[in-house]
Formats: structure tokens, C-alpha cells, sequence
């Protein structure tokens, strides 16, 4: 038979795959003797096993269930459904990779209207046992018979209200039974059935819920968010109760080995004497500082800095903790690889190196490289925030910087991030139903919870700012305000969020460039030392190309003539050119042009000094660049002259039913050289100046877009050629330059043979080339490639991730065969994908020199292709 349910003794670490990584890990703390309450887990593949049996939970799997659960009996000497001394089991999650709220929890399953007298008799703590008791109804009634948690808040709340009691913990047993009768009428009512009693059925209610979860709409969205595939299913771990609510000589927390938000080496977290599970992130009670707990009970102190240290030592990373405190002893629930901020994660890495307990390659692995964009972005600027008015101060729970209008539910700022608004999320408390507005937010606010609220550790794994535990504000999520000190802020008020400082500020401020320094350089060195593929950014303008340099770019694979024309002194000509009838008018559009052209790349070369420079000619459809509605019609012709009805029907005369494959790209030059030509001479002058001036060597690159036939780019070759070498010929300073053109076009890829005994290097548009191949307009794909995606067609989008099975051959095919012509050919990456690591690693794998990205990507490129090397030796 095979094997779906394992005891925690018979597992370890490396089985994460089939435990899932808390099950894992609890198997591995058991192997290595720390003091976990024992359990079993039902496999990863129990629950795949589940969605192919539409649902259900196999014999076979339910049999080797209740064969372990005996096992556990025995090892605790208490039996499961036993009115006198029951034993209690929690029901957790665990997934293959960590998914921090994302899954459900269910306390305490096992009790019922019996056990719990037998409960409160052998403990001689009956408060305990009924407050267990409403533990285990609420949870099992929100995660396993979706009834919203919000009902059950209702009849707590209202109890305490009646009774004017402010803590749960103050809540007495008469209040506790009442409560339960009232949860045990909201079942009824909701379900139309009894809670249910049996325990053996609970437990199988449960791990159905749990396996559902997997496929639960936050789950989904936080794997989509994090690329977390969807086969991979979740683990179920039951484990014997242990009690943090038994009084003052209990409690539960959660701790980091170090500080998740700077990473310094210090224990961090927090704790709450008589409390149970959720309670510590919940926020509904303030939690106390780790440390406090050695002012409150040494000796579980000692133990629990020893156990952290070890289990550190133990799996060479930064552990998340959770324990329970029971009548003064220590049990361990839960460790893992703790989530942390971009700058935790590099100045651990760099750290734990320095201390001898890993290697660079490993540090170079632990940092994740789309976390380092939490480090590229801006932050406020030091004088507009001492300006700004500060309303409030709560906890810094997610560092980083964010303005924006508020709005107080997930969806509210997912209609208005669609609509191109920034917006802060400001909530009460965050839920795991909030997952996709916290995404889409530009920074977190919320009245309760601690350092280890969902809101915090969700926030820091996203890298968004986060402000938490905000106490002085009052929200009122109903009306859309709140309140503080007097005023009210509605909803599309801006705010300001200090997520460093945890300071909230009215009004909007504005920010600064990053500056990167310490631990950063130090793993960008060692990144920079053992990759192999260079890394060149996209870049128009002098000040993206200074960003780059800043953010160790190795040169230009990209630079966008176009960009260049739509400024405000140039686009008036840009059009003149467009609309002009012969050769010889249009020739005085484009020598007024010239200087400027010139000038840009006089300044683009300086800021790049002697790293090659790619520079592609002009590629967008000419109508890009001209007015459309009646009234700039009519100022474009006033200033160049022309009748408004004649300018009319040009205009209408050059839109096209489907721009992206009409008249753009190689096709401007075959139709209108003279555009090409004046492009090259501005190209060639500037490195001349350069060179002159600066004594800067330029060899610029030269890229001729859209290429679909060798012969095109035959004769765009000659007419550059031509132009250059005239140039030079005519001056004192001699340069190089180097011909080339974008793999953009499918039948580009498949004939690159015959374009490479034309061209000096490739470049992949891959951009366009996922457009061509797929036949997706760019523009209009977002409307349904949510939908592939839910529907398991894609896993990510294809503009965003590398297509490598499809794409990826094109480019495969392409690189294989321009080598047959050309063996020493320079191959690159310069679409949008150049800066997504999943792409970057196959652009390694199969051999391409460079990728190139935005500057605010080079850094992520350079860890990535680092990571590349490493896992590819």
C-alpha cells in the first residue's frame, strides 16, 4: 500500500516535497530532540490524491489516518474522544513552501459537549477547558463550515459588551458558556445542522478543509503573487495539543533568531502569557517583546534562546518560531526559513558569512533577486518630511516609503490601482482575504496587531511599507474614515507612511533616489565575481544611463531613438517630417532634427564612457507621433504651416488597421532611408565628439529593428554603412562601429543564417517576439490573460516570464543557426524579460552574452544571473 500519512518521527528535512516544510521540519526538530508535541502529516500527495478523487478522502488514505492517530494515543497515553481526559490535536497547514496566512489553522479539535466537562475535571480549570471550547467552535466554523469569522466576533463582542469586559482573558466561565451556546445557534442556523460531535469526523472535516484551502481564492492569489506553482498541493499536520491558555504559567509567541526587518543578529518577536495560536498576530491583544519573557519566566528564556541558537546552527538560516509555554515548559509548534525584508535578507547573508556559517554562494542564494527592488526605489526626502505634518506614530513593521489615497477595503484599492491611483489600504486588522489589495496598495495601515501580524509579515514578504498596531487611530471601515486627535480623513485623502520609522504623515511627500551601500555592495561583488553573463540596462537619456551606471550596468543593450523625439522642442518637427510631401521637405524636418539627435547621444555616450552602447533606429509606426483629435490638428497646423483639412488627411491617411505589424520598424527605412540616414550621422558625429573631446573610444553598436528578411537588412546595412564611413572618412578621429539587428520577427528566427552574414550581433526583442509568436496584441492581451492564468493555461504571463517552450525555441533556433554563419556573433536579450530571473536563467543556460533591463532592474539582473552560475556549474 503506498504511503500517504507519516508520524513526525519518521520524516526530516530534506522530505519537504512530501511533508510539506512545516511537517518537515517538525520531523526534523523531533529527529534532533527538541521538545515538539508529537503528530503525524498527511503527505503533499494525500492531498493531490484528494483532487483526483473529485474531493474525497480515499479509504486507504483515511485507514493509515486513524492507524497513526492510534500511534499518537499511545505515545501520549490519552484517547481521541475520551469524555474524561480527551486527546486534543491541532489541524495546520503546511505547504512545500511557506504561505504565511495564507492557510488554515484549526485549535482544539476533539472536544465536544462531553469532553469539555471532562476537560475542565481533569485540569481543574474550567475556564480553560470552555475557553478552549470557543476556540475550537469559532475555527472550525469559519475554516471548515465557511461561516465568516465576523458572526462569531459579533457574539463575543457582544457578550462582552453586556458584561463591560474589555480582554478576553477576563472573560469568566458563566460568559464563556454562553458564548459557546450562542456559536452553537449560529452553526445551526447557518448549516442547518448541529455542530458536530463526533470527534473522528471533526478530524476528517478538518483535513478535507485543510486540502481545500489549497485551492482557495487568497491561496491562489498569494501563489500567483509569489510563483508558486499550483501542482505541488499542501501537507496536513495533526498534532497533540499543547495549552498556552491555561493561566499565568502559559502562553504563546513567535520569534525570529533575528531581526526580519534589518536582519541584525539579535532574537525578535513577541509573546502573550494565557493566551492560544492566533492570538499573538491576531492583534487583539498587545504582545510583549521577547525579551520581556526573561523579566516573566527565565528559565523558559534560557531554554528558548538556546533552542533558537541551535536550530539556526542546526539549518544555517534565520528561523521563524513558534512555541507554546504549558504550566511552565517550552514546546516547540513551528520552525522555518523566516521571511524577511530585502536589506535583512543581505545583511544576514552577508553576516552569516562573515561568522563562517555559510559560504558566498549560499548568501548569494538566500537572497531572492526581486527583493531587491524593496531597495532600488525611492524614499521620502529629509526635509519635506520634517515639513509634513505628523499625525501618529504605530509600529514599523515593513520598511520603505509610500503615499497615497486611503481606502478601507482590498477591493476599493484594487479598483483604483487599476485606475492608475496610488493607494494605501488602511484596515482595522488585516486578513488573509486582504492578500490582493495589500498587493496592490503602495503601502499598509492598520489600527491593531504587532511586528508578527499578518499585516507585517504579509507586507515584508511583498516588500510593501507597512505601518502596524496603529492604536490612537480609530477606523470606522463602514462609514470610510477615520478618526484621530479630533480630525477625520475620509477615504481619497492622501497619507504618508514611514515604514522605517513607523510614522504616519497627512498629505502627500515626496521622495529621493536610493543610496546602496555596506552589505548590498559587498553581495553585489560577490554576485559581479562569479556570474558570467554581462549585464546592460535600457536606457534613452543621459540620467537613465547615469542610473544605470550607479546601479552597475555594463553598458546600453537598448536605447530607444523614438523616446527622444516626443520631447516638447522636437515633436513639432518629428511631425513636420511625417507629413512633409517630397524627399527634399522632408530633408528639412530631419536636418533640424540632426542636432538634436546628436546632442543626446553626445550626452548618453558620456554617461556610459567606454561600455558599449546599442543603440536601435527608429522603430514605432510614424502616426505614433502625430495628433488625433481635431483640435491639435489644428495647433500642429498653425505652427508648421500646412491647411488644417490637408494636415486632416494625412493624418488619416497614415493610421493603420494594426500598427504593431504595419509600416514601423526596418519597413520606415526601406520606404523613407533618408530618416535612417539622419539618424546614423547624428550617431557617428556624436562618438567623433566624443572621442575628440572627452577622449572617450565609442564604438557604437548600430540596431536596425523588425527584421524579417535578410534582404532588408542587406540593403539598410549598405545605406549605414555608407553614411558612417563617409563621416569618418571626412574626419580626423577614426572609430569603430558594429551592425546588428533585434530577432523579433518568427521569421527572423528562422532564417537568422541568412540575416547573420548581415549582422554583427543579435539582439532579441523578446517583447515582440512573444507578440509575433503567440499572435497577442501587447495592448490588449491584460484582458484575457487573467484568465488563462486561472484557468491553468499559463502559469505566469508570457510578458512578464520568458515563453520558454515556445519563445525560448525561437530563440534557441535563432542563436544555433546565426553561429553557423557567424561563430563569433555577440548574442543579448534586450525585451522586457532581460530583468525577470526565470528569464535571465535561461538566457544563461542557452548561452547569450548579455541581457539587458531597466536601470532599476540591473541589480536584480546581476544577482539573478549570478544564481544562474551557481545552480548551473
Amino acid at each position: 500500500m503506498r504511503k500517504y500519512v507519516y508520524a513526525f518521527d519518521d520524516g526530516n528535512k530534506e522530505m519537504k516535497s512530501i511533508l510539506g516544510g512545516k511537517g518537515a521540519n517538525l520531523a526534523e526538530m523531533t529527529k534532533i530532540g527538541l521538545p515538539v508535541p508529537p503528530g503525524f502529516t498527511v503527505s503533499t500527495e494525500a492531498c493531490n490524491q484528494y483532487y483526483e478523487d473529485e474531493k474525497k478522502i480515499s479509504e486507504d488514505i483515511e485507514k493509515q489516518i486513524f492507524e497513526l492517530l492510534q500511534g499518537l494515543e499511545e505515545k501520549i497515553n490519552k484517547k481521541f474522544g475520551d469524555i474524561k481526559d480527551p486527546l486534543l490535536v491541532s489541524v495546520r497547514s503546511g505547504a512545500v513552501v511557506s504561505m504565511p496566512g495564507m492557510m488554515d489553522t484549526i485549535l482544539n479539535l476533539g472536544l465536544n459537549d462531553q469532553s469539555v466537562v471532562g476537560l475542565a475535571s481533569e485540569t481543574e480549570n474550567e475556564r480553560f477547558a470552555y475557553d478552549s471550547y470557543r476556540r475550537f467552535i469559532q475555527m472550525f466554523g469559519d475554516v471548515v463550515l465557511s461561516i465568516p469569522k465576523y458572526k462569531f466576533d459579533r457574539i463575543l463582542e457582544n457578550e462582552k459588551e453586556i458584561n463591560k469586559i474589555e480582554l478576553d482573558t477576563a472573560l469568566d466561565v458563566e460568559n464563556l458558556k454562553n458564548i459557546i451556546k450562542g456559536y452553537k445557534e449560529l452553526v445551526k442556523k447557518e448549516t442547518k445542522k448541529d455542530f458536530p460531535q463526533e470527534p473522528r469526523e471533526q478530524l476528517l472535516m478538518a483535513i478535507e478543509a485543510v486540502f481545500g484551502s489549497w485551492n482557495n481564492t487568497r491561496a491562489i492569489i498569494y501563489r500567483q503573487i509569489n510563483d508558486i506553482p499550483g501542482h505541488l498541493g499542501t501537507a496536513v499536520n495533526i498534532q497533540s495539543m499543547v495549552f498556552g491558555n491555561m493561566g499565568e504559567t502559559s502562553g504563546t509567541g513567535v520569534a525570529f533568531t533575528r531581526n526580519p526587518s534589518n536582519g541584525e543578529k539579535k532574537l525578535f518577536g513577541e509573546f502573550l502569557m494565557n493566551a492560544q495560536g492566533e492570538d499573538v498576530v491576531a492583534g487583539i491583544r498587545t504582545p510583549q517583546s521577547i525579551e520581556k519573557l526573561n523579566d516573566t519566566m527565565p528559565k523558559v528564556y534560557e531554554e528558548f534562546v538556546r533552542v533558537a541558537n541551535l536550530l539556526e546552527n542546526h539549518y544555517k538560516d534565520m528561523q521563524d518560531i513558534e512555541f507554546t509555554i504549558e504550566k511552565g515548559n517550552l514546546y516547540l509548534l513551528q520552525t522555518r526559513n523566516g521571511k524577511r525584508t530585502a536589506p535583512a535578507a543581505i545583511h544576514a547573508a552577508v553576516d552569516m558569512v562573515n561568522e563562517g556559517l555559510i559560504d558566498k554562494e549560499t548568501a548569494i542564494m538566500r537572497v531572492e533577486p526581486n527583493q531587491l527592488d524593496q531597495l532600488l526605489h525611492p524614499t521620502f526626502e529629509e526635509n519635506a518630511m520634517k515639513a509634513a505634518e505628523k499625525i501618529t506614530t504605530g509600529l514599523p513593521a515593513s520598511p520603505g516609503a509610500a503615499t497615497g489615497k486611503i481606502y478601507f477595503n482590498a477591493q476599493d484599492v484594487v479598483k483604483a490601482a487599476s485606475a492608475g491611483e496610488k493607494a494605501i489600504l488602511v484596515r482595522l486588522e488585516t486578513s488573509p482575504e486582504d492578500i490582493e489589495g495589500m498587493a496592490a496598495a503602495q503601502g499598509i495601515l492598520t489600527a491593531r496587531g504587532g511586528m508578527t501580524s499578518h499585516a507585517a509579515v504579509v507586507a515584508r514578504g511583498m516588500g510593501k511599507c507597512c505601518v502596524a498596531g496603529c492604536g490612537e487611530i480609530k477606523v470606522d471601515e463602514g462609514n470610510k474614515i477615520f478618526r484621530i486627535s479630533g480630525k477625520i480623513f475620509k477615504e481619497g485623502a492622501y497619507i504618508s507612511l514611514n515604514g522605517n520609522t513607523g510614522n504616519v504623515y497627512a498629505g502627500s511627500i515626496p521622495t529621493k533616489e536610493p543610496e546602496l551601500s555596506g552589505s548590498f555592495s559587498k553581495l553585489m561583488q560577490w554576485a559581479d565575481d562569479l556570474r558570467t553573463l554581462k549585464i546592460r540596462t535600457n536606457a534613452d537619456t543621459p540620467r537613465d544611463a547615469h542610473m544605470a551606471v550607479k546601479f552597475g550596468a555594463e553598458g546600453i543593450g537598448l536605447c530607444r531613438t523614438e523616446h527622444m523625439f516626443f520631447d516638447e522642442e522636437r515633436i513639432a518637427i518629428v511631425r513636420q517630417m511625417i507629413v512633409a510631401k517630397d524627399v527634399e521637405e522632408r530633408m528639412i524636418a530631419l536636418d533640424k532634427l540632426l542636432p538634436f539627435q546628436k546632442k543626446d547621444f553626445v550626452g548618453i555616450f558620456e554617461a556610459m564612457g567606454e561600455r558599449p552602447v546599442t543603440v536601435r533606429l527608429l522603430d514605432p509606426p510614424l502616426h505614433e507621433f502625430l495628433p488625433h483629435s481635431d483640435e491639435d490638428i489644428k495647433t500642429l497646423s498653425e505652427q508648421i504651416g500646412v491647411a488644417y483639412r490637408e494636415l486632416k488627411e494625412t493624418v488619416e491617411e497614415l493610421k493603420e488597421f494594426n500598427p504593431m505589424l504595419g509600416h514601423r520598424g526596418c519597413r520606415l527605412a526601406i520606404t523613407y532611408p533618408e530618416i535612417y540616414q539622419m539618424q546614423v550621422k547624428a550617431l557617428i558625429m556624436a562618438a567623433i565628439e566624443v572621442k575628440k573631446e572627452k577622449k572617450i573610444n565609442i564604438t557604437p553598436e548600430i540596431m536596425v529593428p523588425l527584421i524579417g528578411h535578410e534582404k532588408e537588412l542587406g540593403i539598410i546595412k549598405e545605406l549605414i554603412v555608407n553614411t558612417a564611413n563617409e563621416i569618418i572618412n571626412d574626419s580626423d578621429e577614426k572609430i569603430d562601429y558594429t551592425i546588428g539587428t533585434m530577432i523579433e520577427v518568427p521569421r527572423a528566427a528562422l532564417t537568422a543564417d541568412e540575416i547573420a552574414k548581415h549582422a554583427e550581433f543579435f539582439s532579441f526583442g523578446t517583447n515582440d517576439l512573444t507578440q509575433m509568436t503567440y499572435a497577442f496584441s501587447r495592448d490588449d492581451a491584460g484582458k484575457f490573460i487573467g484568465e488563462y492564468r486561472n484557468k491553468g493555461i499559463f502559469e505566469k504571463d508570457p510578458f512578464q516570464r520568458l515563453d520558454q517552450v515556445g519563445v525560448g525555441k525561437l530563440m534557441e533556433i535563432a542563436l544555433d543557426l546565426g553561429k553557423k554563419s557567424r561563430p563569433n556573433i555577440k548574442l543579448g536579450i534586450c525585451g522586457e524579460h532581460g530583468g525577470d530571473p526565470d528569464s535571465i536563467d535561461f538566457c544563461h543556460r542557452i548561452g547569450l552574452h548579455y541581457v539587458s533591463c531597466s536601470p532599476y532592474r540591473v541589480p536584480i539582473a546581476r544577482l539573478a544571473a549570478a544564481r544562474s552560475a551557481i545552480k548551473n556549474k
